[in-house]
């Protein structure tokens, strides 16, 4: 697995294509922005762009979905079942607030807890992971989780907006992610790469 991230959008969101290597089959997560260098990257590597996934709907993580969809009409937008209501109000997302216009859509295909997704020889599951949102979702594959605005180094992700929860936040990371093995990396929707091992140990929030 092939896995490269861009920084994307008005707030520098992580958004990562992870690609199997040998089929070039692909999936995105979190593109907060267009980015002319991912897009380029995709085109010039032959990459198969399946599905963009979104760990969650808030606007800075959701910002280059409209552009993708018109570079790669064939990719399906994934996203957990719990988040559609934010993905459709600009009001809940706060989509301009971030960008200064109004981003909505909707998903082509809906996910929840324990399901599958084969994209090439990869195998992600999806873990709903609420707190920063109420359909926050990560996806683990392989030895790699994206932990999108649920954890982050040394951090978590903010329990201030509506429909946030930092009781439910540290629950999900305390009895989803930290179940993970502890050498798994943990991708995170800012800031850098960590371990589930490294957060057990040195995550003041939880």
């Amino acid at each position: 697995m092939m896995i490269k991230r861009f920084y994307t959008g008005p707030l520098s969101v992580n958004c990562y294509v992870a690609a199997d290597e040998t089929t070039k089959k692909t999936f995105m997560v979190d593109p907060g922005g267009h980015n002319v260098d991912m897009v380029n990257f995709i085109k010039n590597n032959d990459l198969d762009l399946e599905y963009i996934i979104l760990t969650h709907g808030h606007g800075d993580h959701i910002g280059g979905v409209p552009d993708l969809r018109k570079e790669f009409p064939e990719a399906k937008l994934v996203a957990c079942i719990y988040e559609k209501e934010l993905l459709e109000n600009a009001d809940l997302n706060m989509s301009t607030m971030v960008y200064g216009y109004p981003v909505t859509f909707a998903a082509d295909q809906f996910v929840t807890e324990g399901e599958t997704l084969q994209v090439g020889a990869m195998e992600l599951r999806f873990l709903h992971t609420p707190g920063h949102t109420p359909g926050g979702m990560c996806i683990v594959t392989e030895d790699v989780v994206f932990s999108g605005d649920t954890l982050f180094e040394q951090s978590i992700g903010r329990t201030d907006f509506p429909g946030s929860s930092y009781e439910a936040i540290v629950k999900s990371i305390r009895e989803k992610l930290f179940t993970l093995p502890d050498d798994t990396k943990v991708l995170p929707g800012h800031m850098g790469t960590t371990t589930i091992g490294f957060e057990k140990e040195n995550n003041p929030f939880v």
